[in-house]
């Protein structure tokens, strides 16, 4: 079932494993008692993220770090900021080690600040999604009992008139480059936090002997809420820090399997563009901007370059003038990136998406130098345990990738593992995997078995080498440009319409995003209702992401099985011919 071309590697995939984790080596392993179980564990591995940023500072000083709309700021500078960010959490907020801080917000330099500003306490990150309608950020706020909440404007907007639902938040911070007063007088600006802090010098912080180990909480991200409501994904500082070595694992095995050794840089390195929303986990295929892409460039020393939203011709012309050599993001930002005059790049990772299987051939045409690397996890893994990069993945365009070097793979159906090359539940398992979704032990006995597999819910198998591959998921959930689409919120929002008797979500193809969200609907035989209506209404209550694209109305009961469940298999069926049918502008429509 693999897709291999003839590529022969100088190295085999064991020998490549055995250099890159040899004793002294930054990937040496070593096995642990963790929660109760011997564990592989990445033997060098920072204790807490407080200590990274700690090292790279004194590392990279005043080297850039951050490139945003014109400024460039160097590692010293968001250092300084980000302690004195930090002072005022503590002395102004009472933040202390293990308290809540939510940040929801576009991409701002005062993003990364305040992410590092939390780490020096040993506070928890909590990553919120901005683009939630509110009763869902509401609930995520609540749920994670956020003591200090940091805003950009529109978030402020959009949840000022509800803070006094916000039951544990007792402050709200704005960041950004907002100069006008704000509307909600129980709110501060970034800049106003920072200069009216009056308190102890924050050098102080430095001095204070705040211990945070490496199963200590670092932060929450939320998954996209795949039964309703979205679920904290409780992660601590060793399960995030561990993806810092893994992403590294992909091309540096690419390159000992091409029988070069992996060195350190002579010269500088260029920088990174950061496509995606800061805040943004993508299940599956593991774009994740925070730790993939900050991550890499605070450990290197590598630039960022900010985007405050996706625009493929500003990305191309940042890439040019602030010479960046690595980009990437979902599919269809890939897809854009070919498509503009950029000539060249040094690197370009995908995922969190379902990938057009010609995507790799697109890519390596447009930037023929590049190294192309492939990510899979889940915001339960910590973003990579899956990956591969260079001529590996060439010669495989359709895999995921092989299991990082602490990660172990498991292919599962009907509670027995499967032979090579069968098909069947993916199950992940590793010091990079959640111990728990944050209050909710309902949940975590679902998705972690006691011996600590994660179960993805994705469907796939491995090859004889190793390598695995997705073919389907488990869940009924749809991947739009690497934002996951809960079939059941997105049917609910059409039930809520008088006229809708049934309603059932399904994907249909798309070549830039991997997949649109669509709905078949029954409606009542003397509704007045149109495809545009019932769209306008589902998009009074949904994200942008999960607004259908495409709504197929009949007034004749679903198919379904004896249990009455409704029959997706033919609703998919007829969703895809219908989508083919309007996109080849043929007249007619597909019936039900």
């Amino acid at each position: 079932m693999s897709d291999q071309t003839a590529w022969v590697p100088k190295r085999t995939l064991k020998e490549v494993d055995k250099l890159l984790c040899a004793p002294g080596s930054q990937h040496e392993m070593e096995t642990i008692l963790l929660h109760g179980r011997l564990t592989r564990v990445y033997k060098h591995l920072f204790p807490s993220l407080r200590s990274l940023w700690l090292w790279a500072v004194n590392e990279h000083k005043e080297k850039p770090y951050i490139v945003y709309e014109g400024e460039t700021f160097t590692f010293q500078h968001i250092f300084n900021e980000s302690l004195k960010a930090a002072a005022a959490f503590r002395d102004v907020y009472g933040i202390r080690k293990g308290d809540r801080i939510g940040i929801c917000s576009r991409n701002y330099p005062s993003y990364l600040t305040a992410f590092w500003a939390c780490h020096l306490l040993g506070a928890v990150c909590v990553l919120l999604n901005a683009w939630l309608p509110s009763p869902v950020l509401i609930h995520c706020i609540n749920h994670t009992q956020c003591k200090l909440l940091l805003l950009d404007t529109e978030r402020a907007d959009t949840l000022g008139p509800f803070t006094s639902k916000l039951t544990d938040t007792c402050g709200y911070v704005v960041l950004g480059n907002e100069k006008n007063k704000l509307k909600w007088g129980n709110m501060r600006t970034w800049e106003d936090m920072l200069w009216s802090y009056a308190g102890p010098d924050p050098k102080t912080l430095l001095a204070e002997d705040i211990q945070i180990t490496p199963e200590d909480n670092a932060m929450i991200a939320f998954t996209s809420g795949t039964t309703g409501l979205p679920r904290g994904v409780l992660s601590t500082q060793r399960m995030f820090l561990t993806n810092v070595f893994n992403l590294s694992v992909g091309a540096a095995r690419a390159m000992l399997r091409r029988g070069e050794t992996p060195a350190l840089p002579t010269g500088p390195l260029r920088g990174i563009l950061i496509t995606v929303p800061l805040f943004h986990v993508t299940d599956r295929c593991a774009v994740r901007s925070h730790s993939r892409h900050q991550m890499n460039g605070t450990l290197t020393g590598r630039k960022l370059v900010l985007m405050h939203k996706w625009d493929p011709a500003k990305a191309a012309r940042l890439i040019v003038d602030h010479n960046v050599g690595i980009s990437g993001g979902v599919p269809s930002m890939v897809l854009d990136l070919v498509s503009t005059e950029l000539t060249e790049l040094e690197g370009v990772s995908f995922g969190g998406a379902s990938s057009p299987s010609n995507l790799t051939a697109k890519v390596s045409a447009k930037f023929p130098g590049a190294v192309l690397a492939q990510g899979y996890g889940a915001t339960e893994t910590n973003s990579v345990a899956v990956g591969v990069a260079g001529e590996d993945f060439m010669a495989r365009p359709t895999c995921a990738g092989l299991a990082m070097p602490v990660n172990d793979l498991l292919i599962v159906k009907d509670g027995k593992v499967v032979l090579t090359g069968e098909l069947g539940e993916v199950w992940v398992k590793g010091p990079n995997v959640l111990n728990e979704y944050w209050r909710d032990p309902e949940a975590t006995a679902k998705a972690v078995t006691k011996d600590g597999w994660f179960q993805t819910g994705d469907l796939g198998y491995q090859d004889e080498d190793g390598f695995l591959y997705i073919r389907d998921r488990l869940k009924d959930i749809i991947i739009r440009g690497g934002e996951n689409v809960d079939s059941t919120t997105v049917e609910n929002a059409l039930y809520s319409h008088p006229s809708v008797v049934e309603a059932a979500t399904i994907g249909v193809p798309d070549e830039r995003l991997g997949e649109l969200v669509a709905a078949c609907v029954v409606v009542k035989t003397d509704a007045g209702v149109d495809e545009e209506g019932l769209i306008a209404h589902a998009r009074k209550s949904l994200p942008r992401f999960a607004v259908p694209s495409m709504v197929v109305i009949t007034h004749q009961p679903f198919e379904k099985n004896p249990a009455g469940k409704i029959l997706k298999t033919v609703l998919r069926g007829v969703a895809k011919e219908e989508w083919v049918r309007r996109a080849k502008g043929v007249s007619g429509r597909a019936k039900l």
